[in-house]
Formats: structure tokens, C-alpha cells, sequence
């Protein structure tokens, strides 16, 4: 009986520890060393391509076709912001193709889907929810902005709005107050996410769990967390230039980073 018990409670110290793991600090040379080993990753498979690479991008054009319609025109620069919410979740075959290589298994494109066979695939799929909850909730936010603010400016045309925005006292109003609450949305996203989709792919771990240490992550590291938030934030924009092609490189290349960003932070 005592063996038995103290066999559960070895049992029950060792979930906890992989449900909370250590948390490693680091520094910028860190963060160089991830984009280069996501380069290493995203050369040794360039196929994944077809995986990732050209649907975001696709996803991303269509995703501005239909904000060019003038009612949803305000909501436009929002939208296509805010797609980075979901950059995460767009990363998950990138994580799994990253984790594979580590294990030493030739990997293809092919390799990213393997992430259907995950043990935390329910938890993935809640994490993934909740981004999406997130993204709804910043384009309604967006929305009571405009409303605010340059709603009452003529906006018929794409033309009419940029110049309502940079030569009205409302625009600039909207943009200086959109741009700040958007990027308290982005620093709640990578406080949520910066290692929780990676960690659920790799550990027998809950949501709960993943999220926090990802919180925990960034709270021993928010100096080196917030110049990765930038980091991301630049080369998404780089990509997105023009009609979103660049995506098709830079987002699988942060996707294998993030993993190797994991790696680095939680031991």
C-alpha cells in the first residue's frame, strides 16, 4: 500500500512538472539564433510552400477584396492587422514539421498534417477558438472606433477615406487610438500564445496549462517577449508587401522559429 501511494505521488509530481515547466530566460542573440534555425527548417523542406505559404496569402487577398466594398472599408487596415491574431494557429504545421526534424525524420509538406494525430488536437482546437474569439472581438472594437471618431467624415471611396484619416483632426484621432488598442490586442495574443501551441504539440498538457506558462514565459522575459512581438509584427509587414507574397516565406520561417523560440524558453 505505501509503495502504491508513494508510486502515485511520483506520478502525480511528474504531471506537474511537465504541466509546469522551468522557465529559461534569454536574449536577443537568442532570438537570431531561432530566425536562423526557422531559415535552416524552412530550406531543408521549401515544399511546405504548398502546405502554408500560398493559402495565408490567398486567404489574405481575399480577405482585402472583400474589404474594399466602402461599408467595410474603415475596417479594412483592421482586418488585415488582425489576421496576424491568427498567425498561431496558420503556424501549426510548422511547429509539427520543426519537432519532426528535431526527432531526426525526413519531413516533406506532407509532414505538417500529422498534427491531426496530436493527443492535445481538443486543446488545439480550443486555443484555436479563443484566437478566434479574440479576432472577432478586435474587428468589433475597430468598428466602435471608427465609429467614434471618423464616422461622421465622407468616406465613399478608398480615396475619400485616406484623405479623411490623414487630414482630419478624427482621423488622426482613430488612428493614433486604434493603433494603441490594437497593439495591446497583439501583446495579449503573443502573451497567450508565444509558447502554448508549440508546448501543446509537445507535452500531455491542458490548455490551462499551456497558456500559463506562456504568460509565464513573457512575464521572466518581457523585454526580449516584446522585441519578438516587433520582430514578428515587421517581418508580417515586410511579407504582406506586395499583395501578401512575401507571406509565403516569412510566415513558415517564424512558424519553425516560434518552435525553436519554445525550445529556447521552456525547459
Amino acid at each position: 500500500m505505501a509503495y502504491r501511494m508513494a508510486a502515485e505521488q511520483a506520478a502525480m509530481n511528474r504531471d506537474r512538472s511537465i504541466a509546469m515547466p522551468a522557465i529559461r530566460r534569454i536574449g536577443v542573440h537568442d532570438l537570431m539564433e531561432v530566425l536562423s534555425m526557422g531559415v535552416r527548417d524552412f530550406m531543408a523542406a521549401p515544399t511546405q510552400l504548398l502546405f502554408l505559404g500560398l493559402i495565408y496569402p490567398i486567404v489574405g487577398g481575399i480577405a482585402a477584396a472583400a474589404a474594399a466594398q466602402n461599408d467595410v472599408i474603415p475596417l479594412l487596415y483592421p482586418a488585415l492587422a488582425g489576421l496576424s491574431i491568427m498567425g498561431p494557429i496558420a503556424a501549426l504545421g510548422m511547429y509539427e514539421l520543426s519537432r519532426q526534424r528535431e526527432m531526426g525524420v525526413e519531413v516533406t509538406w506532407r509532414n505538417a498534417l500529422d498534427i491531426r494525430n496530436s493527443g492535445s488536437l481538443w486543446a488545439i482546437a480550443w486555443l484555436g477558438a479563443l484566437l478566434l474569439g479574440v479576432f472577432i472581438t478586435w474587428l468589433a472594437v475597430a468598428e466602435s472606433i471608427f465609429t467614434a471618431t471618423l464616422a461622421s467624415q465622407p468616406h465613399n471611396g478608398m480615396v475619400q477615406f485616406i484623405s479623411s484619416l490623414i487630414g482630419t483632426r478624427e482621423g488622426w484621432m482613430m488612428f493614433i487610438i486604434g493603433n494603441g488598442v490594437g497593439f495591446l490586442f497583439a501583446m495579449l495574443v503573443l502573451t497567450l500564445t508565444v509558447v502554448s501551441f508549440p508546448m501543446l504539440l509537445d507535452r500531455r498538457v491542458g490548455v490551462v496549462d499551456a497558456v500559463v506558462t506562456s504568460a509565464r514565459a513573457v512575464r521572466h522575459n518581457p523585454v526580449i517577449m516584446a522585441l519578438w512581438g516587433v520582430i514578428v509584427a515587421g517581418l508580417l509587414l515586410l511579407g504582406s508587401l506586395p499583395l501578401f507574397v512575401g507571406l509565403a516565406v516569412v510566415m513558415p520561417i517564424l512558424g519553425h522559429a516560434t518552435w525553436h523560440l519554445y525550445r529556447r524558453v521552456v525547459v
